[in-house]
Order: structure tokens, then sequence, then C-alpha cells
């Protein structure tokens, strides 16, 4: 049996031979260090706690890895419920005030290209970083921020004021 398989590792050895790897590889998923390394940390507590099971299956570093994407899955749809509470709490009393507000952003969203329109709503709406914006997008970091530079400029040059 090769590194990996069935039982012939300790938890040291899994934990010494494969955090580096999977704590560089969740901060390529998360753009942040921080959360990367909790979310490695978690995962390897996690197989530690069953270690009696993980140590038989086929690949322990299988089960640490999707533990780990798993817990970064949920990560993601707990800020996805924050932005939503977050969005929802923010709604005027006054349903005419409220009705105008909508029509002046949508006038100001349509103002913009698709483009700047999602890098706008992705960054300032549900408070994603440029990092991650740009992984939801398939682009780079320093596009989404030439998109929001973009989107700030045609929103100051038609609606005036400054980028809030």
């Amino acid at each position: 049996m090769g590194p990996g398989i069935r039982g012939d590792r300790s938890f040291e050895q899994l934990f010494e031979a494969e955090y580096p790897a999977l704590a560089r590889a969740l901060l390529l998923l998360t753009g942040d260090a921080a959360e990367a390394e909790d979310l490695a940390q978690e995962a390897f507590a996690r197989a530690f706690e069953r270690w009696a099971r993980v140590r038989e299956m086929d690949s322990a570093t299988g089960y640490v890895y999707r533990t780990a994407l798993n817990l970064n899955r949920k990560r993601l749809r707990h800020l996805r419920v924050r932005a939503a509470r977050a969005l929802r709490g923010r709604e005027p009393a006054d349903p005419a005030a409220s009705a105008e507000e909508r029509d002046r952003v949508r006038r100001a969203l349509a103002a913009l290209s698709a483009d700047q329109r999602e890098a706008l709503v992705l960054v300032e709406w549900l408070g994603l970083g440029t990092e991650e914006a740009g992984r939801v997008l398939g682009i780079e970091a320093v596009s989404v921020r030439g998109r929001l530079h973009r989107a700030r400029a045609t929103l100051r040059e038609r609606f005036g004021g400054g980028d809030e």
C-alpha cells in the first residue's frame, strides 16, 4: 500500500504531509489566509475525531479535502444568508420611498455594462472581496477592480456624487 491508502500512517503523519497543501488550496479558494487556516484546521479536527474510521478509508487525504470543501460551501451559504438578511433589513417603511429608491437603483445599474454591474453588485452589495468576486466571475481580482473603477466613474458622470 502506498501513502494515504488504508491505515498505513498515523494521524500525525497525515497532518504533517497534507496540511500545508490543503491550507494553500483553501487559500486559493477563499482568498483569505485566516479563513483558509480555519477551514484546514477544522477539517483535520474532524478527521481526528473520526480517526478510527478515517484511517480505514481508501483515502484519508481525500476525506480531509472533501471535509474542507464542504466546510467552505457551508461558509459561503452562511454569507449568502447574512447578505440577504442585511439587504432585507434596509428597506424603508414608506412604500412610495421604497419604490422610488428601487427605481433609482435600477436606473443607475442600467447605466452600467453587464460586466460592471456584476462586479458592483458582488463587491458593494454582497460585500465580497475583489479576490472572491473574481473567483465567482472567473476573472482576476485586478479585472474586478478595473470594472469597479469604471462602474463608479460611470455612476459619478451620470448621477453625480461620490463612490457611495
